[in-house]
């Protein structure tokens, strides 16, 4: 077994590979950009060092600062986590050439499962069928055109080299194609370093359903279990549960099969998800992740196996410590992603700042894998994943309320979250059925009232408000409720002791909500901090109701800053490149 292991992310994966080291005994070290430099994985770490810079691209992509870092540290191994490196074939390359281990697949596993065109050749090689689509990168938006109109309207475009929804975009019309192409491209290309895009057939009611995969370097290859991972907005997940609900044995044993025919004929081995969509009764293959998945601990709980520390173990050599008949699964999981965004009414807006106060529930079946503490920051510049909430219940409904309860126990200050989402999307009766599919959130769940603040009486000056959980008792019985009151209102007499004019801090809680325009108002703002990436009108031009007028990047997500009323444009005060602030005007319509 290793004796040091370098981790080469950060955030709550991060964490997680640090815990399972300690617990084998294995040092660990860390790496961090100067955001993170008292970050929790930092903290946490035997040793820490700094890559420099902020950004994605200046510090965790940077190569040469981890392999520098490698040299320095004498680490004999490398973990990527999930994202960055993890599924990036150079880097792997420049691992194991310095004589140091790769915690994952073998780099010519990644090579043909990482692009998601030759995977899905693999695949149909290995008999498993994947969804109708182009085994050839796209050069242009034509060629979308003319797959829309073989195969029929929707098609979506994907990024060959990513995944988690990023670079993918679904074309509903011709008129659609060259805009969502050019998007799709850009999106790709920031998230993974690379803008290569295929198209696909787009099914309309699926179930995205995987299939946690491990193997041995010595030819043992076995199927731990199947995750539901359904519940999604922008093609992310929100929430995901192992074993998946009304899914036939027969399909799940079938579905399991393909995915260990597929690893086979890529010669992988440690852990890989091999991802399907799943609808009336047949599955189709869609892709590979070679690496670790986020929602690996609801597997982890059903079937009582550490995969972090089974990687470790087979990246050391060791055959795998069960068999397939050894793996027993047991009862129900269900994970939940705290991401810091506030629901809003179902868009969704990244949420960075300060975590002013951060409380995890507790109790039996409950677990938090989090990679921020109080008073930590949530930068725009990363992913935007709190952390995962893990409930285990003897069976699915226990499980659901379970959770249900650790969500309304959360508490988190400072900052928006997805809770108010989460717990909308385990109230459903839809999802209570097992009845929700891949477009269910968008299309079907009602969030309209989700996450958004009052709205202030027509001719009054919309002043700031901001969230206050209180509790109140009305004869005698105690009460907890949310108030949605003006930042005027937050100064408060000092404490006895104190001092004298002290003003209360604003807050918002988990359901609070980004900075907005009045409704209507011809000053366009962006609902959150960011990197303006394209603008699309100009002085002098008409807009319409809707239209969008800038594109702004936030917590690696491209989104659509529109205009609330119609007009023409009299100034643009943002440019490409420019970042932005919360509530920061970008255009201005009369």
């Amino acid at each position: 077994m290793f004796t040091k292991v370098l981790i080469a992310n950060r955030g709550e994966i991060a964490v997680r590979v640090i815990r399972a080291c300690q617990e084998l005994g294995i040092g660990t070290v860390a790496v961090y950009s100067e955001l993170d430099r008292n970050a929790l994985h930092v903290r946490l770490a035997d040793e820490a060092y700094a890559l420099g810079g902020q950004t994605a691209a200046e510090s965790y992509l940077n190569t040469e600062a981890i392999l520098d870092v490698i040299r320095r540290s004498g680490a004999q191994a490398v973990h990527p986590g999930y994202g960055f490196f993890s599924e990036n074939t150079d880097f792997a390359r420049a691992i194991t050439d310095m004589g140091v281990t790769f915690i994952g697949p073998p780099p010519e596993a990644i090579e043909v499962m990482g692009d998601k065109v030759s995977s899905r050749i693999a695949a149909e090689k290995a008999g498993v069928a994947g969804v109708p689509g182009t085994t050839e990168f796209l050069n242009d938006s034509s060629e979308v055109v003319a797959f829309g109109k073989a195969h029929g309207w929707p098609v979506a475009i994907k990024a060959a080299y990513g995944g988690g929804g990023r670079g993918m975009r679904v074309v509903r019309s011709e008129v659609e194609a060259a805009e969502a192409f050019d998007s799709a491209r850009s999106e790709a290309l920031k998230g993974f370093g690379r803008d290569e895009c295929y198209v696909e057939r787009y099914l309309t009611w699926p179930r995205h359903i995987e299939m946690q995969i491990i193997g041995d370097t010595h030819g043992n290859v076995v199927w731990v279990g199947e995750r539901d991972c359904s519940a999604q907005r922008r093609h992310q997940k929100l929430v995901e549960e192992s074993p998946a609900p009304a899914f036939p044995d027969e399909i799940r044993q079938a579905m399991g099969e393909a995915a260990v025919k597929v690893a086979r004929a890529t010669g992988y081995y440690n852990a890989g998800t091999v991802e399907f969509l799943y609808q009336d009764g047949d599955f189709f293959f869609l892709e590979m992740n070679t690496r670790l998945q986020v929602e690996h601990p609801v597997t982890e709980m059903v079937a009582g196996i550490d995969l972090v520390a089974e990687q470790l173990r087979v990246a050391a050599g060791e055959p795998l410590s069960f068999s397939q008949d050894d793996i027993e699964r047991r009862g129900h999981a269900i994970e939940i992603r705290i991401n810091a965004e506030n629901p809003a009414g179902g868009k969704f807006l990244p949420a960075p700042g300060r975590i002013e106060t951060i409380v995890p529930p507790q109790g039996f079946g409950t677990r938090w894998d989090g990679g921020y503490e109080s008073g930590d920051e949530v930068s725009q510049y990363y992913d935007n994943l709190v952390g995962k909430l893990i409930c285990w219940g003897e069976d699915r409904p226990t499980a659901i309320r379970r959770t249900l309860r650790a969500l309304r126990e959360f508490r988190i200050e400072g900052l928006a979250t997805t809770i108010p989402a989460d717990i909308a999307i385990l109230e459903h009766p839809d999802f209570q059925a097992a009845e929700h599919s891949t477009k269910w959130v968008e299309d079907r769940l009602d969030l309209s009232q989700v996450g958004v603040e009052p709205v202030a009486p027509a001719g009054e000056e919309a002043e700031p408000k901001v969230r206050r959980d209180v509790d109140v008792e009305v004869n005698g019985k105690r009460f907890r409720v949310s108030m949605f009151v003006p930042e005027s209102s937050l100064v408060a007499a000092a404490p006895a002791g104190g001092r004298a004019g002290a003003t209360a801090r604003p807050r918002r809680g988990s359901g609070g909500g980004g900075a907005r325009g009045a409704a209507g108002s011809g000053s366009v703002t962006v609902p959150m901090q960011g990197t303006i990436v394209k603008v699309l009108v100009e002085e002098g031009q008409s807009v319409e109701s809707g239209q969008t007028v800038c594109v702004l990047e936030a917590m690696k997500m491209e989104n659509n800053i529109a205009a609330e009323v119609a007009g023409t444009v009299k100034e643009v005060k943002v440019a490409a490149g420019d970042s932005v602030g919360s509530g920061d005007v970008v255009v201005v319509i009369e």
